[in-house]
């Protein structure tokens, strides 16, 4: 029996063709039809964005860790690649948080 499900959504843009009819294209300022269902807050502070980039970038890399486990071969080492960039990013981010908000300085005896 076939499984019935509707249409997925088309891209708005595939790495060969340019659609110069996309409202995003033509509009920069113009919100994409998909990306309007997660909305992050304007009023959001930079620490809390960071935090929570962070967090996003821990978690992918535990992910692209479980699944290398599960691997072998160029697809193992595709997904450490990726988890090896999600730490990096996360290192980033987190010495951008150290930036904003440096930690005390340890106590020097």
């Amino acid at each position: 029996m076939k499984k019935l499900t509707s249409n997925p959504p088309e891209p708005l843009m595939d790495s060969g063709s340019f659609d110069a009819n996309n409202p995003r294209l033509r509009d920069p300022h113009h919100p994409d039809p998909i990306s309007h269902i997660f909305t992050i807050l304007p009023d959001i502070d930079t620490p809390t964005l960071l935090s929570h980039a962070c967090e996003t970038l821990a978690s992918l890399s535990v992910l692209t860790t479980e699944m290398a486990c599960e691997l072998s071969g160029t697809q193992r080492s595709l997904a450490l690649s990726i988890q090896q960039l999600a730490l990096v990013g996360e290192l980033l981010v987190n010495r951008a948080l150290d930036n904003l908000d440096p930690p005390p300085a340890a106590t020097q005896h």
